[in-house]
């Protein structure tokens, strides 16, 4: 005997049914019809891929990555992902503590490895245990948790910066991310970040670092602006200009430029800032259009946010394609 959903003749259910595959169909037709007014132009290639798994410290060059909605991923090496915090939970980065930049940092076995000039090496069990405190912590004004490291690790950060005692968090997945829309309006309800600044995908064109080079006294390259994904065979400043890519199988929407702070002007091989360079070169000629002042303020413009659409595996070498509609 056929006993059926309670409340539901026979005739209903098989209705419902037909409902639902045809809603089904429809979506996928819709779906199918959208990827075929759209088509693929090839604008560059990925020549570098990067992940900053402590903010501020430097970062881990890697052959391909996971494109999370968070962030790039490669095993336990996540982007922004651990943080340098005071006792009272805010935020600490190479904007106050430059030399945070020389800290080098891997991962081995499960297992957060941090280097620093005549320091011994730390190592930190990525999964920490569930004594450890929860800490709330704050970064740009918004709240968000992180685990804290440890006592060895607080030791470690404090005696190479030589400072007042600071801490080291991590957060975990089942914390709850920092919303971009709430850092920066121009980003959408579902972009979010950890510690990152305000956007999970920083790009920055080749083209663009050698334009800028062609304008400064002394040479930079490419660590003093710290991008997720570098691009070669466009024009400089081309990234700002795509407005959805596809990289591998992953989709990115451009969403805002990057607004450049002191940060910028800190030496990665020295840890050493000096405030002005290439700030004050970006500013005699990457300033936003007026109308925007609200948003990106004093700050000149170099390099571009991207949100993530569609979530999977780039890597070097891959065809960066800009999506257009038919």
């Amino acid at each position: 005997m056929h006993m059926g959903l309670p409340g539901l003749s026979l005739s209903r259910v098989a209705w419902l049914c037909v409902a639902g595959a045809t809603l089904a169909l429809g979506v996928a037709a819709a779906w199918r019809r959208r990827r075929a007014h759209r088509s693929l132009v090839q604008v560059g290639t990925v020549t570098g891929l990067y992940i900053y798994p402590v903010k501020s410290c430097q970062r881990v060059s890697v052959e391909d990555a996971e494109v999370t909605e968070m962030g790039l991923r490669k095993g336990d090496l996540r982007d922004r992902f651990w943080l340098v915090i005071r006792e009272d939970g805010h935020m600490v980065t190479a904007r106050q503590e430059p030399q945070l930049v020389l800290i080098s940092v891997a991962c081995e076995n499960g297992h957060l490895i941090l280097n620093a000039p005549e320091m011994k090496e730390l190592t930190i069990p990525v999964k920490l245990h569930k004594e450890n405190p929860v800490k709330n912590c704050r970064v740009f004004g918004l709240d968000v948790e992180g685990r804290d490291c440890g006592d060895d690790a607080a030791r470690w950060i404090t005696t190479f910066l030589n400072s007042k005692p600071y801490r080291l968090v991590h957060f975990e997945t089942q914390m709850t991310p920092r919303k971009c829309n709430e850092i920066k309006p121009p980003f959408r309800n579902n972009d979010k970040v950890p510690y990152s600044d305000c956007g999970p995908i920083l790009i920055i064109s080749e083209a663009s670092m050698e334009d800028l080079n062609t304008r400064m006294e002394k040479k930079k390259d490419m660590r003093y602006f710290r991008p997720s994904i570098t691009v070669s065979g466009c024009s400089a400043y081309e990234e700002d200009t795509w407005d959805k890519v596809v990289i591998g199988d992953v989709e990115m929407k451009q969403v805002m430029a990057c607004g450049r702070c002191i940060l910028t002007t800190v030496d990665p091989d020295t840890g050493i800032i000096d405030r002005k360079e290439p700030l004050e070169t970006l500013k005699s000629y990457r300033m936003c259009d007026p109308a925007q002042n609200h948003i990106y303020k004093s700050a000149p413009l170099f390099g571009s946010f991207y949100g993530i659409d569609k979530i999977g595996i780039i890597k070097k070498g891959d065809p960066v394609y800009k999506i257009t509609e038919c």
